[in-house]
């Protein structure tokens, strides 16, 4: 198979495709007679991600596989297409996936130990719900506390390959410092990714200990529908 013809098939079943699609995922839509070969499919998506340069939309590679996306620098313009609200999330709730992200896997007494403050049901059922973190297994202690860690949607959500493209930790002192790095405002998390979905932190006064876990209870839960998955651009 010429590589032209193969760029084609590619790049319309990466755009036809609801999720990212790995180089096995891809090869998969061939036969054992036209199998063009793990090079050739590489070769033909550097090609496609060349080709998209310039474009208003990118070829990204995520922990999932390959997907295209809208560029960040035109995504205020694409956004108008949607007309729900942006998720808003408390910063409790962003403290706590920062305290996954990094520390796991982790229980949630240890998150509550950390933070100071009870741990909120609905932030963890709203982690669970965005598919954000799961449970990956159990602490050999009393009760057997459920031991918490991200998922790939995680890092397909905020554009990472794998968890070393994080922030390094040492690098970060305060959840004020981690969010620009994360960028959760729909703008790229490095140079030449695309945008992430709109997702901002309530201007939540802090609580006093007193009633630290009175007020997250009642500020935790996201307002509105939850956003999408950083924006994918459809034919």
């Amino acid at each position: 198979m010429d590589t032209a013809n193969l760029k084609r098939i590619l790049e319309a079943a990466l755009l036809a495709s609801p999720h990212p699609l790995s180089l096995p995922q891809l090869g998969a839509l061939f036969g054992d007679d036209e199998q063009p070969g793990p090079d050739a499919i590489a070769q033909a998506i550097a090609a496609l991600r060349a080709d998209a340069e310039h474009r208003g939309v990118a070829l990204v590679e995520v922990a999932s596989g390959f997907r295209y996306q809208v560029c960040a620098d035109v995504h205020p313009w694409v956004a108008r297409l949607w007309s729900e609200r942006p998720s808003k999330y408390s910063r409790a709730l962003l403290e706590t996936l920062a305290l996954i992200a990094y520390r796991q896997p982790i229980t949630r007494p240890e998150i509550e130990q950390i933070r100071g403050v009870v741990v909120s049901g609905n932030i963890v059922r709203t982690l669970e719900e965005r598919e954000w973190i799961r449970v990956v297994g159990h602490r050999d202690l009393p009760g057997r506390p459920a031991l918490f860690g991200t998922t790939r949607g995680f890092l397909d959500y905020f554009n990472l390959k794998s968890l070393d493209e994080l922030p390094p930790l040492a690098d970060i002192r305060d959840l004020d410092e981690m969010l620009p790095q994360f960028d959760f405002v729909a703008a790229p998390l490095h140079a030449d990714a695309g945008p992430i979905a709109a997702a901002s932190i309530e201007d939540d006064a802090a609580p006093s200990p007193a009633t630290a876990a009175e007020a997250e209870a009642s500020a935790d839960a996201p307002e509105g529908t939850a956003s999408a998955p950083p924006q994918e651009f459809r034919a």
